[in-house]
């Protein structure tokens, strides 16, 4: 499943309008470091872009025609609920203890007062989400993301996110909902149109743009991003003032230090 954020849109606009001032990080022909598994992850990302088309887009925008945007935002809660029971849980295992107090907070506000997380009470208190999860709490603890991999239908990750995936499966409540299959399916049907229709704007931004390859240009914003949530927003700095990306190798051989806690 797709985490909701209510930043994330905003979020990938900037970091796309932040790559056309900039420049994308990957000059073009030249083979990225972080993505040996370039071939198979093209054919993956062509893959998902097809699905997209046929299903996920056209589902998305007959939502949000249909769908009162007060319905589309009461959704969003929703599920932003159901997912702040790992985010309190990852910022825990991270020892953030503040964070943590705050994000269990959230859950029982929101589930009580917000009549079951459609209205963000807490937010509105000035309790606001927090983005973690187990991927997060392992880059907070040193481990590297490992190789770039887009996942059929889940799309960017990295090897560590993707395990990261896996154990935030067992840390949501909805996944308890296993003797009742049709249930947990119409939720996750339904949390993945909500997801898409929230990225239709974002996406025009990205069509506008015109980026020659949409697959790098989507690859770098997301480990970009990745790299800034780890870090609480602020990703270590190289010699020239640009974040800097750290990997397995460089920390093992002694040549990058481990993320600072």
């Amino acid at each position: 499943m797709i985490s909701p954020n209510n930043k994330l849109p905003k979020i990938v606009s900037a970091l796309i309008l932040s790559a056309l001032f900039s420049g994308c990080a990957t000059v073009p022909g030249e083979r990225d470091p972080r993505d040996p598994w370039e071939p198979m992850n093209r054919a993956v990302f062509k893959f998902n872009e097809t699905v997209d088309k046929a299903v996920l887009k056209p589902a998305a925008k007959a939502y949000r025609v249909v769908t009162p945007r007060f319905v589309r935002v009461g959704v969003t809660n929703f599920f932003s609920n159901i997912y702040d029971v790992s985010v309190f849980i990852n910022d825990a295992f991270q020892g953030k203890g503040e964070r943590a107090a705050a994000g269990f907070g959230r859950v029982v506000i929101n589930s009580t007062f917000g009549l079951g997380g459609l209205i963000d009470v807490a937010g509105a208190a000035g309790n606001r989400k927090q983005n973690e999860d187990f991927g997060q709490t392992l880059g907070w603890y040193g481990v590297g993301p490992g190789p770039y991999w887009t996942l059929p239908l889940l799309g960017p990750s990295t090897v560590r996110d993707a395990g990261g995936r896996v154990v935030d499966t067992f840390l949501t409540p909805t996944t308890y909902l296993i003797n009742h299959l049709d249930l947990s399916l119409s939720l996750s049907a339904i949390e993945a149109v909500n997801q898409r229709s929230r990225l239709l704007d974002t996406e025009k931004v990205l069509d506008e743009a015109g980026a020659v390859d949409r697959y790098s240009f989507l690859r770098d914003a997301f480990l970009q991003r990745r790299e800034v949530l780890i870090y609480d927003g602020n990703p270590p700095k190289n010699k020239d003032g640009d974040e800097e990306i750290i990997f397995d190798d460089e920390v093992e051989a002694g040549k990058a230090p481990a993320p600072k806690k």
